[in-house]
């Protein structure tokens, strides 16, 4: 009887749990939104609170990323759209191309949808929280400050000076190092000179990394403003960047009106200068949101392709061999007279740019491009509910079989004479929140991947590390390695 009473219970208990417990949050979205015409996409949406983030968590950190989509997709059909429940709110994932496209380019039913920490960290001025209208101007602004001719031409220079001298130090270290951390010096070195005109060897620019590590952290954390918590301290590290940035652009202020004094050309200069058709200038706080912005996106993106662009090269002899031999025969072709690489040679590398789309199709460094409904709209037959959010999913599309055939095969020549179809390739987002600074992350990588091949070669401690995707792709031993100098 004792048996059979325990036995009950468990049973009953179980019942309770994963019968009731487990299926709440379908039940009450469900009902909630389930009689307004379209029916919701089918789909999983977790515990109570905490949703479907055990599984995402566990998957992303420990497991199979594309085991999330594939599961699914096996349950619910390979319908390319499912209902969710992620980072504290329902949600919707799409994984079609068709799909990801209407998403991304449908600003009148769609805005940026970041978790509020994202937010707020951003700051008030930032293109993520500013209006539609005003996102147009800034950005009609801005984008020849980072992705024009001449600004990408002028970065050349210092991009390729931190090259040569970080492989260098790399060598004379004579043994492994974390590649992941030096690249992040690197690349700091080369943001903050460019943003606001520091030399390599300042002070504000070991104190900026250090804050901005915090800053990065606290971007997708528990939204709770207290000492301990990462966005607490995320939040003490952006009001002290704050303060570095605005007494730099009060001294180019100072500077400006000292006569004769004139600084270099660096982003900040070109943001203080810029005005509208109006005569509109940016302010303070638009420059200052504006930058820490850049900073945020564009350093984790050239630091993380440069790195896996450096390990897919190394574990691909093949791929190695045919890029090398096409930066060799760059510097051939060039006049006896000239150093250092010019713009237009960069854009000869053919197949070294195959080489970083398929990184960036492989890596997928961001696993998502978050979106929120600002009203009802129906898509494929399905209702999406204003408020909730939508995540394009990057992984889902570049990642099915279906688009790219053996998609884990890392092979560039998938990219010969291919233009992928609207959606299909979205590793720097779509429409008009495109990453404005994309051509100049990959100009970062492709210098300095251009020196990498023609003279050294990765000696990895543990070839075979496992992976971890959150909270961005990377080695666990953020690629353990020597860097030896070939002859």
């Amino acid at each position: 009887m004792d048996l059979l009473w325990i036995t009950g219970v468990l049973v009953g208990g179980y019942v309770i749990v994963f019968g009731i417990v487990r299926n709440f949050n379908n039940w009450y979205y469900g009902f909630k939104e389930g009689n307004k015409g379209n029916p919701l996409p089918p789909g999983d949406m977790g515990w109570p609170i905490i949703g479907n983030m055990p599984t995402f968590l566990k998957t992303y950190i420990y497991g199979d990323p594309n085991s999330f989509i594939a599961n699914l997709s096996s349950r619910y059909g390979k319908i390319g759209i499912y209902k969710t429940h992620l980072f504290w709110s329902p949600a919707i994932v799409v994984s079609a191309p068709e799909t990801c496209k209407q998403i991304l380019t449908d600003d009148e039913h769609f805005i940026l949808g970041y978790p509020k920490t994202s937010k707020t960290l951003g700051g008030r001025r930032s293109l993520h929280s500013i209006t539609r209208a005003e996102h147009k101007r800034v950005r009609r602004l801005v984008t020849p400050v980072l992705n024009g001719h001449e600004a990408l031409s002028s970065y050349i220079v210092h991009v390729e000076n931190n090259a040569i001298n970080s492989l260098e130090e790399w060598v004379s270290m004579n043994r492994p190092i974390d590649i992941l951390a030096e690249l992040r010096t690197v690349v700091f070195k080369f943001i903050t000179h460019t943003f606001i005109g520091a030399d390599d060897n300042d002070a504000i620019v070991r104190e900026m990394e250090i804050l901005f590590t915090d800053l990065h952290a606290g971007l997708i954390s528990l939204n709770i403003n207290l000492p301990g918590f990462a966005f607490h301290r995320a939040l003490q590290s952006r009001k002290r960047l704050v303060k570095i940035l605005q007494a730099v652009l009060d001294k180019k202020r100072a500077d400006a009106n000292v006569k004769g004094k004139t600084g270099g050309k660096d982003m900040m200069d070109s943001l203080m200068a810029l005005e509208d058709e109006d005569g509109r200038k940016l302010g303070d706080e638009d420059i200052i949101d504006l930058l820490l912005l850049f900073l945020l996106a564009g350093h984790e993106s050239s630091v993380l392709g440069t790195l896996w662009g450096m390990i897919f090269l190394t574990d691909h002899s093949r791929v190695f061999q045919k890029a090398k031999e096409e930066q060799e025969m760059i510097i051939k072709n060039r006049p006896p007279d000239q150093k250092g690489l010019t713009f237009k040679e960069i854009k000869q590398m053919g197949y070294l740019a195959k080489v970083i789309d398929e990184m960036l199709r492989q890596t997928n460094m961001v696993f998502a491009n978050f979106r929120e409904a600002i009203a009802d709209v129906n898509i494929n037959g399905y209702f999406i509910p204003k408020g909730w959010k939508v995540f394009a999913w990057s992984r889902g599309v570049h990642m099915d079989p279906e688009i790219y055939s053996d998609p884990l095969e890392f092979n560039p020549e998938r990219w010969d004479n291919v233009r992928p179809r609207p959606g299909a390739s979205i590793p720097f987002g779509l429409g008009s929140r495109y990453c404005p600074g994309s051509d100049l992350a990959k100009l970062e990588i492709s210098i300095f991947l251009h020196y990498f091949l023609l003279n050294y070669r990765l000696e990895r401690v543990n070839p075979k590390c496992p992976v971890t995707y959150l909270t961005v792709p990377r080695p666990t031993d953020n690629c353990l390695a020597r860097v030896i100098k070939v002859a």
